[in-house]
């Protein structure tokens, strides 16, 4: 929601590129987490369901990197999040590589 509100500040020019692009990968994030916990019985299915959410984290962090770039955020703005995202894609890879930790 931080990147929603967020977006919601950029030109208006970018309502169909870039803000969505952000949106959309941020919001995949906790989306395919909740279908990865919802597999979560099926181990290579919850592990490939946080594979993607990890991509859409990537992803999220590079469309970071181009609103920092196009100056609509500031690097105080910019390095929390970015940092947040790196702490997510670090808790989804020891997720992945414990899956079993997760079974029902």
């Amino acid at each position: 929601m931080e990147i929603f509100r967020l977006t919601k500040l950029f030109p208006r020019d970018e309502r169909y590129s870039l803000s969505d692009q952000i949106r959309r990968s941020s919001r995949s994030v906790c989306a395919n987490l909740a279908e990865a916990f919802r597999k979560r019985k099926y181990p290579k299915s919850f592990v490939a369901k946080l594979n993607d959410c990890e991509g859409e984290a990537a992803e999220t962090q590079v469309w970071l990197d181009f609103a920092l770039e196009c100056n609509y955020i500031n690097n105080e703005t910019y390095e929390p999040l970015y940092e947040k995202y790196d702490h997510i894609q670090g808790k989804l890879v020891n997720m992945s590589l414990s899956p079993e930790k997760w079974k029902y």
